[in-house]
């Protein structure tokens, strides 16, 4: 049996107590809304325990409840205070679970989006790491040395001297239960070796087998290592650059745009190595859960030791991960968001695929996006951080213009194959097909039987779940909503149920209209549970899977489907936005876009941005083989310049309209922007709440200099300093384009200024002058990605 992966010391019997050090105060943080510290003592048996980055048990309030929290500071220096400073109760953890970087990095994110900093070290601690999951405390003994054995030695029996022996002849400490099996005796025989001073006992944290990671993540030692690729002119230029700056070290922000298909995945993998034999470690961070199975095997032989941080993990999985990244046992890191907190020791690069993904924003406090963390945690350690994408983020394409971010250009496919064409399906004038499903419209329905007659393969997006996505009584007009919030209702037919997509909430399906009693229930729109159906009955013999979070629930479900259709058991993939990019499927020649209109005229500033990255990214999936490839997109609106031009893969013409339309009307990236959500299960009380914000926004911009003049600073850098005349602009109160949601009634503020650090100053000054009264909730999102 091998030796035990010892984390740290719980109890140990060898050491005899050290003399109390002068005393201390450590300032705590705690998992609150709050923006500062609290001071505690420490008493002198835990002063050799306490330390920055570890949690401690303290009385908290009134009622002095035992609370946990994060310890973010140690002084010898008492502070000057008329109230009596409580003492800690226990420290919980031996070693620090925070180190100095993350530690800065928390701070920061908390100034930044304003929320208190214990409330951002409890979100990047998982759960797992907090509750020591996958972990338990065994007893250990070992041979007591030689000098500080007893004199005389005491007489020992048979069994003690045989397990004497073995423990002796193993030459480490053994779990006391594995010594006993070695030595065929009980525990008591061990005891008495205890107790007789010839062998020591003492307790230690180790690894259960539910925390050791599994072979479907780590790199499988016998598998052949992926052969690297010759690079070609496009990637070799690209590439020394990015070498330059790993060698020569120091804070480097690169944006890798490059277009679909154009090799970026080869880049990150040479920088990968690259830093890997400078002997430092990996964050690679990627949009989706279902894109880490495929980027893990490409870079697994090539990238030392892989670990995976993502949602469908366990907490022990995720808590044993996060100790071997901290022990230095992993050399890269891959996974969504939160992998931006890894604690790796010595952090070399930071790599971000897709960096214009939505889902990298969190939407829960703290209201963080992983790009702009990692570009910060990259400021903070000094490294370089690459950020790649077909469809750059407006931001970041605005700070590559001002000189913020070195632009790397990548603008042709590996092997000089050709962008797919593209063709706009005019809905207006294209002819209903026959029979009662009709979302594929006749000029795709014959693409798709020329594709599969071709043996060629087809993926489909439709970004809309479920199979009606609304239901209305044609008597009296009454649409299905949900109990909790003011959302139609969608109707998911393998479950015989109509759901709520936000909170939740199910229900029978109506046969009936609950309003008027009348049986006209007419079940109306498209989702991707219809689409497969029609798909299925046009295409018999064909094998359609469908790709939606309905679908992909279970762990390993991602991996499963995309495994399949590599492998050709699939031939047509159905989903939502999970598929539109990352894949790389050299036998797809067709992808077709049911319905481009999705979610472009939406009361939302950035719709048309996100629908032309959703485009040019799902058209990328098509022509990456031999055979090339066509993208087919119907749409009811083929002049909207973002279609248009997402069907020339022109992004930088589309950068260049939008960014002008975004200036016109003073919105990110040309000034900064906060949301305010006041919400209440009772209207009234929201509604008074925030006529009561809206009361401190007006007090708090009078405290502000008055304005010279609009300043126009393209940037979302985080440390911009406030001129003199720095504008407040603020709208509303205004009720939430979702009024109700989850049975809150939602009022809404939009401030905005061509300063962050203005934009800060008047929030703050807001949050200290008004405080929601009991059953008044209200949250500060700043650089809001939700509108709605």
């Amino acid at each position: 049996m091998t030796a035990p992966n010892i984390l740290f010391e719980v109890e140990d019997e060898r050491a005899a107590p050290e003399p109390a050090p002068a005393a201390l105060f450590a300032d705590i943080v705690f998992d609150r809304p709050l923006d500062h510290a609290y001071t505690y003592g420490v008493p002198d048996h835990l002063a050799s325990k306490i330390g920055v980055g570890k949690r401690v048990e303290v009385p908290f309030g009134k009622g002095g409840k035992a609370t946990a929290g994060f310890c973010v500071r140690v002084t010898d220096v008492q502070p000057v205070t008329a109230f009596e400073i409580k003492t800690i109760t226990r420290v919980l953890d031996d070693d620090a679970i925070v180190d100095d970087h993350v530690m800065k990095l928390t701070r920061w994110m908390a100034d930044y989006y304003l929320c208190g900093w214990g409330q951002v070290l409890h979100a990047v601690v998982p759960a797992g790491v907090r509750d020591n999951a996958g972990t338990r405390v065994a007893s250990f003994v070992e041979p007591v040395p030689k000098e500080k054995l007893p004199n005389p030695l005491p007489t020992v029996t048979p069994q003690q001297k045989t397990a004497l022996d073995k423990l002796k002849k193993e030459n480490r400490p053994l779990e006391v239960l594995q010594l006993a099996r070695l030595a065929k005796c009980t525990t008591g025989v061990i005891g008495g070796l205890v107790k007789k001073g010839l062998v020591r006992k003492f307790a230690e944290r180790i690894e259960t087998d539910a925390a050791a990671p599994g072979h479907d993540t780590d790199t499988d030692d016998s598998a052949a290592p992926a052969p690297a690729i010759a690079l070609n002119a496009d990637q070799l230029r690209v590439w020394e650059q990015i070498r330059g700056a790993l060698t020569t070290g120091g804070y480097h922000p690169f944006l890798l745009y490059g277009v679909t298909g154009s090799g970026k995945t080869e880049v990150y993998l040479r920088a990968i190595e690259e830093v890997i034999k400078q002997g430092k470690e990996v964050i690679v961070l990627v949009p989706e859960i279902s894109l880490t199975p495929q980027t893990l095997a490409r870079f697994k032989g090539r990238c030392g030791n892989l670990a995976v941080l993502h949602s469908h993990l366990t907490d022990a999985e995720r808590g044993g991960y996060w100790r071997r990244v901290a022990t230095g046992h992993i050399q890269v890191v891959v996974g969504a968001r939160s992998a931006v907190f890894a604690p790796t020791r010595k952090l070399g690069l930071i790599i971000i695929d897709e960096e214009h993904e939505n889902s990298f924003k969190q939407e829960s406090t703290p209201r963080y996006h992983a790009r702009d963390v990692a570009v910060m945690r990259a400021r903070l350690e000094g490294i370089p951080i690459l950020m790649g994408s077909a469809t750059p983020s407006l931001e970041s394409w605005a700070n590559a213009e001002r000189g913020a971010y070195t632009v790397l250009n990548m603008p042709n496919r590996v092997e000089s194959r050709p962008m797919p064409a593209v063709k706009l399906i005019d809905l207006r004038h294209e002819p209903k097909p026959p029979g009662k499903h009709f979302a594929i419209g006749p000029t795709l329905e014959a693409a798709m039987r020329k594709t599969l007659k071709d043996k060629g393969q087809i993926i489909l997006l439709l970004n809309r779940r479920g199979f009606s996505t609304h239901v209305h009584c044609e008597a009296c007009g009454h649409v299905a909503q949900c109990a909790h919030c003011d959302l139609a209702l969608t109707f998911h037919r393998t479950k015989n149920a109509l759901m709520c997509h936000y909170c939740g909430f199910e229900t029978a399906p109506f046969m009936k209209c609950p309003t008027c009693a009348q049986p006209s229930m007419r079940y109306q729109g498209l989702g991707t549970e219809k689409l497969q159906t029609e798909i299925e009955e046009k295409f018999p013999g064909n094998v359609c899977q469908r790709m939606d979070s309905d679908t992909m629930s279970k762990p390993g479900s991602h991996q499963r489907v995309l495994d399949a259709f590599r492998d050709g058991l699939i031939q047509i993939l159905v989903g939502t936005q999970m598929i539109a990019k990352g894949l790389d499927f050299p036998n797809v020649t067709l992808v077709g876009v049911v319905n481009a209109d999705v979610g472009l005229h939406l009361p939302d500033f950035r719709s048309a941005e996100r629908t032309f990255q959703l485009l040019a990214q799902v058209a990328g999936r098509a022509g990456r083989g031999e055979k090339g490839g066509q993208v087919l997109v119907q749409t009811f609106t083929p002049d909207h310049p973002c279609i248009t031009l997402a069907s020339h893969h022109n992004y930088t013409e589309f950068a260049k309209l939008e960014l002008v339309h975004r200036k016109q009307h003073k919105y990110p990236p040309y000034e900064r922007m906060a949301r305010l959500i006041v919400r209440s299960e009772k209207e009234d009380a929201a509604s008074a709440f925030a006529d009561t914000l809206a009361a401190a926004f007006k007090e708090a911009m009078k405290r502000m200099p008055a304005p010279s003049g609009f300043v126009s600073l393209p940037s979302n850098a985080t440390d911009t300093p406030a001129p003199k005349a720095a504008p407040i602009r603020l709208l509303g109160p205004a009720e939430c384009p979702v009024f109700r949601l989850n049975n809150f009634y939602r009022f809404h503020f939009q401030v905005q200024s061509d300063s962050s650090a203005a934009l800060h100053e008047v929030l703050r000054t807001v949050l200290a002058i008004a405080k929601p009264p009991s059953g008044v909730e209200f949250q500060v999102d700043i650089d809001p990605y939700s509108m709605l």
